[in-house]
């Protein structure tokens, strides 16, 4: 099932604009082009890699969600991705309630 989910994430950020992952950006500018854009989901990546993983992945997990919830985005899903047992990182998707 994982796998699966996996597999869909990445065939969808594979089509994803480039704006929708969080590599080299700011949470805060990530959040504020999808309010731009009008976009009621955006999936990005999170990256655990830097820093120590426990502390650095749930401080970056931290300042994407405040990020998009001040733009009132909710938090639909946080998946982690792990290879050779090694935390890589997250896909976080974030849905704007319907109105």
């Amino acid at each position: 099932m994982q796998r699966l989910l996996l597999a869909a994430l990445l065939a969808a950020a594979a089509t994803a604009p480039a704006h929708a992952g969080l590599f080299d950006k700011n949470p805060d500018q990530v959040a504020q082009d999808a309010v731009s854009k009008n976009l009621r989901a955006v999936t990005l990546w999170v990256d655990a890699t830097w820093g120590f993983r426990n502390q650095g992945a749930a401080n970056a997990l931290s300042r994407a969600h405040q990020a998009f919830a001040t733009r009132g985005y909710d938090v639909v899903s946080v998946e982690p991705y792990i290879e050779n047992g090694d935390l890589q990182g997250f896909f976080v998707t974030y849905q704007k309630p319907r109105e």
